[in-house]
Parts: structure tokens; C-alpha cells; sequence
């Protein structure tokens, strides 16, 4: 097997993780979701539900992102290829932050449970 297709399998193989890590956290989410609802504490179960299934889906897209980024920049690097790559990566990105926005209610570059600083008198 020559350079281009082991580099090939190697996106083909990213991809096929990418698709297995949202299809895994879907069903784990899922089926996490349904015990809960089967326990009856009185516990709400939409938020973690979403939050899980979130994440999977995030961690999938960065997958999604690095198979792509893997087969343009290596196998086919031609102007009109890096183009629909940077398109496809600006899609993904835009629906990565708006996730990452929705599960933990902060963009990606603010940190949690840190006090501003004090102002400058």
C-alpha cells in the first residue's frame, strides 16, 4: 500500500470513530436518561440527558474535523480542496461552539468558577 492510501484508511478509520463516539454517547445518554426516568427520584433528567448527548456529539465533531483535515491536507491538496475543507471546518466549528455553549452555558475560552479580578482603582 503506497502513502496515499494508508493516509486514506487513516481518515477513513478517524471518520468511522467519529460516527461510533456520537452513535456510543447517543445510546449511553440514552439509556442513562430511561434509568433515571425508571427510578423515579424526582430528579430531572433533561438537563444531564443533554449535556451527555452534547458531548458525544462534540467529541464526534472534533473526529469528524481531524478525518477531514487528515484526507484534504494529505491526500488532496489542490486550492479547491482546501476550500471545502475550510468551509466544512468553519461549519463544524460554528456547531462545536454553539454545543459547547448549550452544555456548559460558557464559550469554550471562559473559565469555570474563576473570580473575575478586582478593578483597577
Amino acid at each position: 500500500m503506497d502513502f496515499k492510501g494508508i493516509i486514506e484508511e487513516a481518515g477513513e478509520i478517524v471518520d468511522l470513530a467519529g460516527v461510533a463516539v456520537i452513535i456510543a454517547g447517543a445510546v449511553i445518554a440514552s439509556v442513562s436518561a430511561v434509568r433515571a426516568l425508571l427510578r423515579r427520584t424526582g430528579q430531572p433528567v433533561y438537563e444531564p440527558y443533554r449535556q451527555q448527548l452534547g458531548r458525544s456529539i462534540l467529541l464526534g465533531l472534533e473526529l469528524l474535523v481531524a478525518a477531514d483535515i487528515i484526507r484534504t491536507v494529505a491526500v488532496t491538496p489542490t486550492f479547491e480542496s482546501l476550500g471545502v475543507l475550510a468551509l466544512i471546518v468553519l461549519i463544524r466549528t460554528f456547531l462545536s461552539y454553539t454545543l459547547q455553549l448549550e452544555v456548559t452555558g460558557r464559550l469554550p475560552w471562559q473559565r469555570s468558577g474563576v473570580a473575575s479580578a478586582p478593578p483597577l482603582e
